[in-house]
């Protein structure tokens, strides 16, 4: 919801079905992560996310997606190689 528009912590807390102190604590955990600003505006918290953040973990996954597509291709290859040396040693028992 706050990135499409910031929004004061009433309004936000107001689309959820938990309490008011319960939206705080997430909120105070996405602070804590860089993810989101809360500015104080007069007597308003307005929260604004910071999704620049989130290139970091998007970086982070796409590392580890490389890393496991290519072990999932060796072990195809692997298994190929098992059930070709498979074939090759039952043709020459017959």
């Amino acid at each position: 919801m706050i990135a499409k528009e910031p929004m004061n912590l009433n309004t936000v807390a107001d689309r959820f079905e938990i309490s008011r102190p319960a939206v705080s604590k997430h909120m105070k955990i996405l602070v804590e992560c860089g993810m989101v600003v809360i500015n104080q505006k007069g007597r308003e918290r307005v929260c604004e996310a910071k999704l620049e953040s989130l290139n970091e973990v998007s970086d982070w996954v796409a590392e580890q997606r490389k890393i496991w597509n290519d072990r999932f291709d060796n072990l195809e290859i692997y298994l190929k190689q098992i059930q070709t040396k498979s074939k090759h040693n039952g043709k020459r028992k017959k």
